[in-house]
């Protein structure tokens, strides 16, 4: 769906529809500036638990907590109009069964205003997940790496080659039967993203997957540069705003301490200016 065409936010059967059409487009965003800057041009904006390690320092999501998410999805929501906001559930937050993660769920949507949560986990979540969309939250599946599950599934390792290919598609066909509106595929080999997005009837969302899914995801301060801690491989650094930024910065200490900034035109005078003049 073109995101300069719409008029209001899609909701998330509308993501459902755009199974097989013109491919979705969604980032990460955790403040109300970076939300406005991508409103116009995503179909979906992700408040991802990614927010623990890009702006919070923390070595993985494991740290993120409730309170974390529904912070930094209430600045996000402030900066959307046109695209629908989707806002991780974070760790503990609904792996201990489906009325925890109702509970949980229905705090996050309500007091953030998300049009969907996301859940990380395939066959073992599809409980929860059919659960979750009987009482009216739509749900948005995470499968593959999940980054979450670290600790079990031994680091930041591409899931489903060889041997692993049955089960990652077999969670691909339980979040959807489960009722899943969409499903990240994250660090699955190319050939296996491409087989799930012609075999379930959800759109598939990739991040180091293919380009055959439906629609693609990336961390926003990865494709611009802002973290640079490490690059995935599967990232494209659209900006290096980073190195940019320390300049700029390293600049602005330069001309402190030669006590060139403030100059002239950035201080105020001892009288007010006259009628129509600047101050």
């Amino acid at each position: 769906m073109s995101a300069t065409a719409r008029k209001k936010a899609p909701t998330a059967e509308d993501i459902r529809a755009g199974k097989g059409g013109e491919p979705l487009v969604s980032l990460t965003a955790y403040t109300t500036p970076m939300a406005r800057l991508m409103d116009a041009h995503c179909d979906f904006v992700l408040v991802g638990d990614s927010v623990g390690m890009v702006l919070h320092g923390l070595s993985s999501t494991l740290g993120v907590t409730m309170e974390m998410m529904i912070l930094h999805g209430q600045a996000v929501a402030r900066g959307l109009e046109q695209a629908m906001m989707v806002i991780d559930m974070p760790f503990g937050s609904y792996e201990e069964g489906p009325a925890q993660a109702f509970r949980n769920a229905a705090r996050l949507m309500a007091e953030t205003g998300a049009g969907a949560v996301k859940l990380e986990g395939g066959v073992e979540m599809a409980e929860t997940i059919r659960f979750l969309v009987a009482r009216g939250i739509p749900v948005m599946a995470h499968i593959g790496l999940t980054p979450q599950s670290i600790n079990t599934l031994g680091g930041y390792k591409v899931q489903g080659r060889d041997a692993q290919a049955e089960a990652v598609l077999a969670d691909a066909r339980a979040v959807a039967a489960a009722g899943a509106f969409a499903v990240v595929l994250e660090k699955v080999p190319q050939g296996l993203a491409d087989r799930i997005t012609a075999e379930v009837p959800i759109p598939t969302i990739g991040i180091g997957a293919s380009a055959g899914c439906d629609g693609q995801i990336l961390v926003v301060d990865d494709m611009l540069g802002f973290f640079t801690a490490f690059k995935p491989k599967f990232v494209k650094r659209y900006a290096d705003l980073g190195p940019q930024a320390e300049a700029a910065i390293a600049e602005y200490a330069a001309e402190v301490r030669a006590r060139a900034f403030p100059a002239a035109e950035h201080v105020f005078a001892d009288q007010a200016p006259a009628k129509g003049a600047k101050s």
